[in-house]
Formats: C-alpha cells, sequence, structure tokens
C-alpha cells in the first residue's frame, strides 16, 4: 500500500503525518484517507497539490505499494 504523507494543515485535519492506506490510484487513496480520518481532510485535499515520489500528478494517476503520495496544501507566509 502507498504510504501518505501530510502536511500542515492536511496533517493537523488528519491528526497524523504519515500513514499507509490503500488505493490503486492517488484519487483512490485520498478517499480512503478522507473515510479513515473525516470529512475535514477532504476540504484540506481539495486546495492541496498532490505530488506522488516528488513529483506533481493527477489525482487519476496510478500508483504502487512503494510510492510516496505527499498532500501538500497552500502555505501562507508572513513577514
Amino acid at each position: 500500500m502507498p504510504t501518505v504523507r501530510f502536511f500542515a494543515q492536511a496533517r493537523e485535519a488528519a491528526g497524523a503525518s504519515s500513514v499507509v492506506i490503500s488505493g490503486s490510484t492517488v484519487e483512490q487513496v485520498l478517499a480512503n484517507a478522507v473515510a479513515q480520518f473525516g470529512a475535514g481532510l477532504q476540504g484540506v485535499i481539495d486546495i492541496s497539490k498532490v505530488w506522488v515520489n516528488g513529483e506533481e500528478v493527477s489525482r487519476l494517476h496510478i500508483v504502487s505499494d512503494n510510492d510516496e503520495i505527499a498532500v501538500l496544501p497552500p502555505v501562507s507566509g508572513g513577514i
């Protein structure tokens, strides 16, 4: 099963920084993550970029057991 890494608001919404979740596409893995961690995570995922193994991909991208999916919400910076 792929490993999902959550950053910033996604980590807060999931209550975890890294989990192993089943699915054959990014979309399925993220849907399973929302089912596991709750609807609050969906709102963050909707505004996030998703990378697999360090490259931005579509949500339909096929994943394998050795892949790492990163959920990267937008970050707001300050001065």
